[in-house]
């Protein structure tokens, strides 16, 4: 295990994983109605970005935060897809369901990639449905959790689990309830990534409450992880601030304005987690562990403080 504690950046270097990848990226939206091109319509919509060059790539399932678009996330997507990785994000809901359907839905979608994937992508993408992560913020967070340990009954298996400030509770507890406040007790057999935000557990004034209150936040979530399993935190960074700049309608004032948001521009933490993110997964997938281990002896060359950078290996 590796630990640094309050860090501060300062370093010099700046890793590749932090700048924009060496690929072009091109954006798929795809509708669930019957009346789609394709043959195998997805049962959600999906919002997918993916590499533009011809090429076989990872596939990552993004689940967006309670209440919140999936194009809420395009900038944080397409820095992580320029790396070689193309992003599924599904449009889960956009009223909360009730008890276990969202985690259901999710599963539906896991289970699709195999029989629709393929023809929603342009010919010269394919995609390597043996390395499919499970990822989201938030609630979505969670519903990743939640898949990963057999909710909704997915029948794709999963590689890796990286939980971007994931949240057990939203303004009520939600099911499945995954929690369990004991230590390494999560039964998940791949390893596991969390990225939290130091602000989350603010709450804005009075009356409102904490968008990551403590017991339900990444803390937590990693705490009842098993090993592998690393953990980041953004000190000075708030639940909502790896959204993009701009957000339309209603929903996108609502998550400008609920949570605690940190004082500096968004991309350099939107930088930050993609980097970590694609760190880890190039770490396991194409045994390429020097970034990944640079960030966590080194956390000052990360675009912001990193307030915690620990990885558990075994």
């Amino acid at each position: 295990m590796a630990q640094l504690l309050k860090t501060k950046p300062g370093s010099s270097r700046v890793l590749p994983v932090f700048l924009a990848g060496k690929y072009q990226t091109q954006t798929i939206s795809v509708d669930s109605s019957s009346s789609s091109t394709t043959q195998s319509p997805p049962p959600k919509p999906l919002l997918i970005v993916t590499p533009s060059g011809k090429g076989t790539y990872p596939v990552i399932l993004f689940f967006h935060g309670f209440m919140l678009r999936n194009i809420f996330y395009t900038d944080l997507l397409n820095h992580i897809s320029s790396h070689g990785f193309i992003l599924v994000a599904p449009q889960l809901y956009r009223v909360p369901p009730k008890g276990i359907r969202e985690v259901e839905s999710a599963a539906q979608v896991a289970n699709w990639l195999q029989s629709g994937l393929q023809s929603v992508l342009p010919e010269n993408i394919e995609p390597n449905l043996k390395t499919v992560v499970l990822s989201g913020h938030s609630r979505g967070g969670k519903t990743a959790f939640a898949l990963a340990l057999g909710y909704g009954d997915p029948i794709q298996k999963f590689s890796t689990l990286i939980g971007i400030d994931p949240v057990g509770n939203n303004f009520g507890t939600t099911t499945p309830h995954i929690l369990t406040y004991e230590p390494k007790s999560f039964d998940v057999p791949f390893p596991i990534a969390v990225i939290g935000t130091g602000l989350g557990p603010e709450s804005k004034g009075l009356i409102s409450c904490p968008c990551a209150p403590k017991k339900y936040n990444h803390e937590e979530f990693f705490n009842e992880s098993n090993p592998p399993r690393a953990h980041f935190t953004a000190k000075n960074y708030g639940h909502m601030d790896m959204l993009n700049d701009d957000l339309s309608g209603l929903m996108g004032k609502m998550a400008d304005s609920m949570c605690v948001n940190g004082k500096g521009p968004r991309d350099p933490l939107r930088r930050c987690i993609g980097g970590i993110v694609i760190a880890f997964l190039n770490y396991y997938f194409q045994d390429n562990e020097v970034d990944f281990n640079t960030i966590v002896n080194e956390p000052g060359v990360a675009p912001v403080v990193l307030d915690q950078a620990q990885f558990d290996a075994s």
